[in-house]
Protein backbone atom coordinates (compact mmCIF):
# COMPACT_ATOMS: atom_id res chain seq x y z
CA UNK A 1 0.00 0.00 0.00
CA UNK A 2 0.97 3.52 -0.51
CA UNK A 3 2.95 5.18 2.17
CA UNK A 4 0.97 7.09 4.39
CA UNK A 5 1.82 10.53 5.14
CA UNK A 6 1.48 11.58 8.61
CA UNK A 7 2.63 15.46 8.35
CA UNK A 8 0.12 15.54 5.88
CA UNK A 9 -2.84 16.03 9.38
CA UNK A 10 -0.63 19.28 10.50
CA UNK A 11 0.52 20.77 7.29
CA UNK A 12 -1.48 23.93 8.13
CA UNK A 13 -0.19 23.63 11.81
CA UNK A 14 3.06 23.67 9.89
CA UNK A 15 2.77 26.61 7.49
CA UNK A 16 1.40 28.96 9.99
CA UNK A 17 4.40 27.98 12.44
CA UNK A 18 6.42 29.13 9.40
CA UNK A 19 4.45 32.17 8.43
CA UNK A 20 5.18 33.32 12.22
CA UNK A 21 8.78 33.12 12.44
CA UNK A 22 8.67 29.59 14.38
CA UNK A 23 9.61 27.19 11.93
CA UNK A 24 13.01 27.61 9.66
CA UNK A 25 13.32 25.41 6.63
CA UNK A 26 16.59 24.17 8.11
CA UNK A 27 17.76 22.28 11.02
CA UNK A 28 18.21 25.36 12.99
CA UNK A 29 17.84 28.70 12.94
CA UNK A 30 20.91 30.02 10.98
CA UNK A 31 21.86 33.94 10.02
CA UNK A 32 19.44 34.63 7.37
CA UNK A 33 16.58 36.35 6.40
CA UNK A 34 14.47 33.93 7.69
CA UNK A 35 15.83 34.52 11.43
CA UNK A 36 15.80 38.38 10.49
CA UNK A 37 11.83 38.10 9.70
CA UNK A 38 11.35 35.85 13.26
CA UNK A 39 13.66 38.34 15.24
CA UNK A 40 11.68 41.55 13.36
CA UNK A 41 7.78 39.96 14.31
CA UNK A 42 9.00 38.93 18.21
CA UNK A 43 10.32 42.39 18.80
CA UNK A 44 7.29 44.18 16.75
CA UNK A 45 4.57 42.12 17.85
CA UNK A 46 6.18 41.02 21.48
CA UNK A 47 8.67 42.81 22.99
CA UNK A 48 7.57 46.03 22.63
CA UNK A 49 4.12 45.41 24.39
CA UNK A 50 5.34 43.47 27.23
CA UNK A 51 7.64 46.63 27.83
CA UNK A 52 5.15 48.78 27.61
CA UNK A 53 2.93 47.34 30.02
CA UNK A 54 5.89 46.24 32.52
CA UNK A 55 6.51 49.87 32.75
CA UNK A 56 2.52 50.48 33.11
CA UNK A 57 2.18 48.32 36.18
CA UNK A 58 4.37 51.06 38.21
CA UNK A 59 1.24 53.77 37.27
CA UNK A 60 -1.09 51.41 38.73
CA UNK A 61 -0.03 48.90 41.42
CA UNK A 62 -2.62 50.99 43.13
CA UNK A 63 -5.80 50.15 41.27
CA UNK A 64 -6.99 46.40 41.91
CA UNK A 65 -9.01 46.20 38.46
CA UNK A 66 -6.71 47.50 36.73
CA UNK A 67 -4.15 46.08 37.83
CA UNK A 68 -5.61 42.37 37.39
CA UNK A 69 -6.65 43.48 33.62
CA UNK A 70 -2.92 44.46 32.75
CA UNK A 71 -1.96 41.41 34.87
CA UNK A 72 -4.50 39.25 32.84
CA UNK A 73 -3.00 39.55 29.42
CA UNK A 74 0.61 40.49 30.71
CA UNK A 75 0.98 36.55 32.39
CA UNK A 76 -0.36 35.41 28.83
CA UNK A 77 2.41 37.13 26.77
CA UNK A 78 4.99 35.92 29.46
CA UNK A 79 3.96 32.54 28.98
CA UNK A 80 3.46 32.94 24.99
CA UNK A 81 7.12 34.04 25.55
CA UNK A 82 8.74 30.81 27.25
CA UNK A 83 6.46 28.80 24.64
CA UNK A 84 8.39 30.71 21.71
CA UNK A 85 11.71 30.36 23.38
CA UNK A 86 11.27 26.31 23.88
CA UNK A 87 10.43 25.25 20.31
CA UNK A 88 13.46 27.83 19.03
CA UNK A 89 15.71 26.05 21.56
CA UNK A 90 14.25 22.28 20.93
CA UNK A 91 13.77 23.28 17.09
CA UNK A 92 16.25 20.53 16.04
CA UNK A 93 14.48 17.90 18.51
CA UNK A 94 11.42 18.54 16.83
CA UNK A 95 12.91 18.17 12.98
CA UNK A 96 14.20 15.09 14.24
CA UNK A 97 10.77 13.94 15.46
CA UNK A 98 9.42 14.79 11.77
CA UNK A 99 11.86 12.27 10.49
CA UNK A 100 11.01 9.70 12.95
CA UNK A 101 7.14 9.98 11.58
CA UNK A 102 8.24 8.27 8.20
CA UNK A 103 10.28 5.30 9.88
CA UNK A 104 8.81 2.06 8.17
CA UNK A 105 8.15 0.97 11.73
CA UNK A 106 5.51 3.76 12.28
CA UNK A 107 3.58 2.50 8.66
CA UNK A 108 0.17 1.43 8.64
CA UNK A 109 0.31 -1.90 7.01
CA UNK A 110 -3.09 -2.55 5.69
CA UNK A 111 -6.57 -0.39 5.22
CA UNK A 112 -7.38 -1.90 8.47
CA UNK A 113 -4.99 0.57 10.59
CA UNK A 114 -5.38 3.26 8.80
CA UNK A 115 -8.91 3.30 9.67
CA UNK A 116 -8.16 2.69 13.15
CA UNK A 117 -5.96 5.56 12.96
CA UNK A 118 -8.08 7.69 10.71
CA UNK A 119 -10.47 8.49 13.61
CA UNK A 120 -8.25 9.96 15.91
CA UNK A 121 -6.31 12.39 12.87
CA UNK A 122 -9.36 13.68 11.50
CA UNK A 123 -10.60 14.46 15.37
CA UNK A 124 -7.54 16.34 16.12
CA UNK A 125 -8.54 18.31 13.01
CA UNK A 126 -11.74 19.04 14.23
CA UNK A 127 -10.53 20.08 17.46
CA UNK A 128 -7.90 22.41 15.44
CA UNK A 129 -10.51 23.87 14.00
CA UNK A 130 -12.73 24.94 16.79
CA UNK A 131 -9.87 26.07 18.86
CA UNK A 132 -9.00 28.57 16.09
CA UNK A 133 -12.61 29.62 16.09
CA UNK A 134 -12.83 29.98 19.73
CA UNK A 135 -9.59 32.00 19.74
CA UNK A 136 -10.46 33.69 16.97
CA UNK A 137 -13.40 35.58 18.39
CA UNK A 138 -11.55 36.20 21.31
CA UNK A 139 -9.35 37.99 18.77
CA UNK A 140 -11.93 39.75 17.53
CA UNK A 141 -13.44 41.03 21.23
CA UNK A 142 -10.72 42.43 21.96
CA UNK A 143 -10.14 44.63 19.44
CA UNK A 144 -13.46 46.10 19.03
CA UNK A 145 -14.82 45.92 23.07
CA UNK A 146 -13.61 49.58 22.88
CA UNK A 147 -15.70 50.62 20.45
CA UNK A 148 -18.99 48.80 21.05
CA UNK A 149 -18.54 49.94 24.25
CA UNK A 150 -18.21 53.76 23.06
CA UNK A 151 -15.18 53.96 24.89
CA UNK A 152 -13.30 54.85 22.34
CA UNK A 153 -14.92 58.67 23.36
CA UNK A 154 -12.18 58.71 25.80
CA UNK A 155 -10.16 57.21 23.47
CA UNK A 156 -9.28 54.17 24.98
CA UNK A 157 -6.56 51.28 23.75
CA UNK A 158 -7.99 47.51 24.08
CA UNK A 159 -4.97 47.40 26.70
CA UNK A 160 -3.32 49.55 29.09
CA UNK A 161 -0.09 50.02 27.88
CA UNK A 162 2.65 53.05 29.08
CA UNK A 163 4.31 55.01 25.84
CA UNK A 164 6.80 57.98 25.51
CA UNK A 165 3.74 59.98 23.88
CA UNK A 166 0.37 60.70 24.34
CA UNK A 167 -1.53 57.58 22.66
CA UNK A 168 -4.81 59.68 22.81
CA UNK A 169 -3.90 62.01 19.79
CA UNK A 170 -4.38 61.45 16.43
CA UNK A 171 -2.39 59.44 14.27
CA UNK A 172 -0.90 57.89 17.80
CA UNK A 173 -3.86 56.91 19.22
CA UNK A 174 -5.19 55.19 15.62
CA UNK A 175 -1.21 53.72 15.30
CA UNK A 176 -1.14 52.33 18.72
CA UNK A 177 -4.67 51.09 18.45
CA UNK A 178 -3.70 48.69 15.36
CA UNK A 179 -0.26 47.35 17.08
CA UNK A 180 -2.02 46.96 20.06
CA UNK A 181 -4.66 44.71 17.80
CA UNK A 182 -1.69 43.45 15.68
CA UNK A 183 0.46 42.14 18.39
CA UNK A 184 -2.70 40.39 20.30
CA UNK A 185 -3.30 38.52 16.81
CA UNK A 186 0.13 37.40 16.24
CA UNK A 187 0.12 36.10 20.38
CA UNK A 188 -3.11 34.27 20.27
CA UNK A 189 -2.15 32.45 16.65
CA UNK A 190 1.31 31.46 17.87
CA UNK A 191 -0.04 29.91 21.23
CA UNK A 192 -3.03 27.95 19.07
CA UNK A 193 -0.37 26.35 16.75
CA UNK A 194 2.21 25.64 19.12
CA UNK A 195 -0.72 23.95 21.58
CA UNK A 196 -1.75 21.79 18.73
CA UNK A 197 1.25 20.92 17.74
CA UNK A 198 1.99 19.98 21.63
CA UNK A 199 -1.05 17.87 20.94
CA UNK A 200 -0.56 16.18 17.45
CA UNK A 201 2.48 14.81 19.00
CA UNK A 202 0.86 13.17 21.62
CA UNK A 203 -2.15 12.03 18.95
CA UNK A 204 0.84 10.04 17.02
CA UNK A 205 2.38 8.30 20.32
CA UNK A 206 -1.59 7.43 20.52
CA UNK A 207 -1.77 6.54 17.15
CA UNK A 208 1.26 4.25 16.92
CA UNK A 209 0.06 2.38 19.98
CA UNK A 210 -3.09 1.57 18.09
CA UNK A 211 -0.81 0.38 15.47
CA UNK A 212 1.11 -1.70 17.40
CA UNK A 213 -1.98 -3.31 19.53
CA UNK A 214 -3.19 -4.33 16.01
CA UNK A 215 0.10 -5.65 14.77
CA UNK A 216 0.45 -7.34 18.19
CA UNK A 217 -3.54 -9.28 17.96
CA UNK A 218 -2.67 -9.98 14.38
CA UNK A 219 0.57 -11.83 14.62
CA UNK A 220 -0.38 -15.16 12.86
CA UNK A 221 -0.72 -13.12 9.64
CA UNK A 222 3.07 -13.81 8.18
CA UNK A 223 5.86 -15.10 10.51
CA UNK A 224 4.74 -14.80 14.12
CA UNK A 225 8.60 -14.69 14.68
CA UNK A 226 9.29 -11.46 12.49
CA UNK A 227 6.25 -9.66 13.41
CA UNK A 228 6.96 -10.05 17.26
CA UNK A 229 10.59 -8.81 16.28
CA UNK A 230 9.14 -5.68 14.62
CA UNK A 231 6.47 -5.19 17.21
CA UNK A 232 9.53 -5.27 19.90
CA UNK A 233 11.05 -2.83 17.40
CA UNK A 234 8.40 -0.45 16.89
CA UNK A 235 7.61 -0.61 20.71
CA UNK A 236 10.92 1.10 21.31
CA UNK A 237 10.81 3.68 18.25
CA UNK A 238 7.38 4.85 19.98
CA UNK A 239 8.46 5.12 23.64
CA UNK A 240 11.61 7.03 22.22
CA UNK A 241 9.39 9.09 19.89
CA UNK A 242 7.16 9.69 23.52
CA UNK A 243 10.46 10.57 25.44
CA UNK A 244 11.51 13.11 22.26
CA UNK A 245 8.18 14.91 22.92
CA UNK A 246 7.86 15.06 26.42
CA UNK A 247 11.18 16.60 26.77
CA UNK A 248 10.09 19.43 23.96
CA UNK A 249 7.20 20.45 26.25
CA UNK A 250 7.94 19.32 29.97
CA UNK A 251 8.81 23.08 30.64
CA UNK A 252 5.81 24.44 28.28
CA UNK A 253 3.18 22.05 30.31
CA UNK A 254 5.06 22.96 33.35
CA UNK A 255 4.08 26.73 32.75
CA UNK A 256 0.98 26.11 31.13
CA UNK A 257 -0.47 24.12 34.39
CA UNK A 258 1.29 27.02 36.80
CA UNK A 259 -0.24 29.71 35.24
CA UNK A 260 -3.86 28.38 33.88
CA UNK A 261 -5.46 28.27 37.42
CA UNK A 262 -4.44 31.60 37.56
CA UNK A 263 -5.76 33.00 34.72
CA UNK A 264 -8.70 30.70 34.95
CA UNK A 265 -9.67 32.67 38.44
CA UNK A 266 -9.07 36.32 37.01
CA UNK A 267 -11.60 35.30 34.38
CA UNK A 268 -14.47 34.67 36.82
CA UNK A 269 -13.17 37.63 38.61
CA UNK A 270 -13.41 40.16 35.66
CA UNK A 271 -16.71 38.36 34.81
CA UNK A 272 -18.37 39.69 38.08
CA UNK A 273 -17.07 43.00 37.62
CA UNK A 274 -17.45 44.25 34.16
CA UNK A 275 -21.27 44.75 33.33
CA UNK A 276 -23.41 41.67 31.93
CA UNK A 277 -24.21 41.16 28.21
CA UNK A 278 -21.52 43.84 27.23
CA UNK A 279 -18.61 43.22 24.75
CA UNK A 280 -16.26 43.19 27.04
CA UNK A 281 -18.58 40.51 29.31
CA UNK A 282 -18.13 38.34 25.95
CA UNK A 283 -14.62 39.21 25.40
CA UNK A 284 -13.32 37.50 28.77
CA UNK A 285 -16.07 35.11 28.37
CA UNK A 286 -14.32 33.98 24.71
CA UNK A 287 -10.89 34.14 27.09
CA UNK A 288 -11.74 32.07 29.17
CA UNK A 289 -12.97 29.42 27.31
CA UNK A 290 -10.25 29.20 25.41
CA UNK A 291 -8.02 28.52 28.26
CA UNK A 292 -10.28 26.09 29.67
CA UNK A 293 -10.37 24.38 26.07
CA UNK A 294 -6.21 24.74 25.68
CA UNK A 295 -5.74 22.92 29.13
CA UNK A 296 -8.36 20.54 28.27
CA UNK A 297 -7.05 19.52 25.21
CA UNK A 298 -3.49 19.16 26.86
CA UNK A 299 -4.98 16.77 29.09
CA UNK A 300 -7.46 14.91 26.74
CA UNK A 301 -4.16 13.65 24.71
CA UNK A 302 -2.00 12.83 27.31
CA UNK A 303 -4.73 10.63 28.84
CA UNK A 304 -5.75 9.27 25.60
CA UNK A 305 -1.44 7.91 25.32
CA UNK A 306 -1.63 6.62 28.92
CA UNK A 307 -4.86 4.55 28.05
CA UNK A 308 -3.50 3.19 24.51
CA UNK A 309 -0.62 2.17 25.95
CA UNK A 310 -1.80 0.22 28.47
CA UNK A 311 -4.10 -1.76 25.84
CA UNK A 312 -0.28 -3.19 24.80
CA UNK A 313 -0.66 -6.08 27.33
CA UNK A 314 -4.15 -6.89 26.72
CA UNK A 315 -3.50 -6.83 23.12
CA UNK A 316 -0.70 -8.94 23.38
CA UNK A 317 -2.48 -11.70 25.54
CA UNK A 318 -4.45 -11.54 22.33
CA UNK A 319 -2.39 -12.93 20.00
CA UNK A 320 -3.40 -16.26 20.29
CA UNK A 321 0.25 -16.56 22.00
CA UNK A 322 -0.60 -20.51 23.10
CA UNK A 323 -0.21 -21.63 19.50
CA UNK A 324 3.16 -19.95 18.64
CA UNK A 325 6.42 -21.76 19.82
CA UNK A 326 8.12 -21.24 23.16
CA UNK A 327 10.72 -18.41 22.08
CA UNK A 328 8.07 -16.31 20.72
CA UNK A 329 5.83 -17.16 23.49
CA UNK A 330 8.55 -15.65 26.09
CA UNK A 331 9.17 -12.76 23.74
CA UNK A 332 5.23 -12.21 24.45
CA UNK A 333 5.82 -12.26 27.79
CA UNK A 334 8.60 -9.34 27.99
CA UNK A 335 5.95 -7.34 25.98
CA UNK A 336 3.22 -8.25 28.22
CA UNK A 337 6.15 -7.29 31.19
CA UNK A 338 7.03 -3.96 29.69
CA UNK A 339 3.45 -2.88 29.27
CA UNK A 340 2.77 -3.16 32.79
CA UNK A 341 3.87 0.74 33.33
CA UNK A 342 2.01 2.98 30.89
CA UNK A 343 3.59 6.00 29.07
CA UNK A 344 2.36 9.03 31.16
CA UNK A 345 3.30 12.26 29.36
CA UNK A 346 3.75 14.96 31.69
CA UNK A 347 5.75 18.00 33.24
CA UNK A 348 8.93 16.57 34.67
CA UNK A 349 7.14 13.76 35.88
CA UNK A 350 5.35 16.27 38.17
CA UNK A 351 2.52 17.20 36.60
CA UNK A 352 0.43 14.13 34.63
CA UNK A 353 -1.54 15.05 31.14
CA UNK A 354 -4.55 13.68 32.40
CA UNK A 355 -8.41 14.59 32.91
CA UNK A 356 -7.51 13.89 37.08
CA UNK A 357 -5.07 17.21 35.98
CA UNK A 358 -7.55 19.07 34.89
CA UNK A 359 -10.38 18.71 37.00
CA UNK A 360 -7.08 19.93 40.20
CA UNK A 361 -6.53 22.79 37.85
CA UNK A 362 -9.95 24.39 37.88
CA UNK A 363 -10.44 23.82 41.70
CA UNK A 364 -7.20 25.72 42.06
CA UNK A 365 -8.80 28.14 39.28
CA UNK A 366 -11.95 28.38 41.80
CA UNK A 367 -9.75 28.90 44.89
CA UNK A 368 -8.03 32.35 42.99
CA UNK A 369 -11.34 33.43 42.53
CA UNK A 370 -12.81 33.20 45.70
CA UNK A 371 -9.94 34.95 47.11
CA UNK A 372 -10.01 37.67 44.49
CA UNK A 373 -13.30 38.36 44.94
CA UNK A 374 -12.80 38.76 49.21
CA UNK A 375 -10.16 41.29 48.25
CA UNK A 376 -12.20 43.26 45.94
CA UNK A 377 -15.40 43.49 48.99
CA UNK A 378 -12.92 44.57 51.72
CA UNK A 379 -11.91 47.44 49.10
Amino acid sequence: MDKFEWKQTIRENIFLLRILGLWPKDENYKFDSYTALSAFLLTTFYFIGVFAQIINLFYIHLDLTILTRTIYLLVTEMLFGLKVYYVIKNTPLLKHLMKVLDADLFQPKSTRQVDLIRASLDTWTTVYKIFLGVCWGTDVFWAIYPLLDRSNLDRQLPYIAWYPYDAKQSPFYQLTYLHQVASYTYTIFSHINIDMLIAALNVYVGCQFDILCDNLRNLHEGDPHTNLINCVEHQKLILNFAEGSNNFFSWIIFYQFFISGTMIGLTLFHLTIVAPLTSEFFTFMSYGLSIIMQIFMYCWYGNEVEVKSKNLSSAAFESNWTGLSLKVQKNVFLIILRSQEPVQMSAFKMFPLSLESFVKILKTAWSYFAVLQQVNSQN
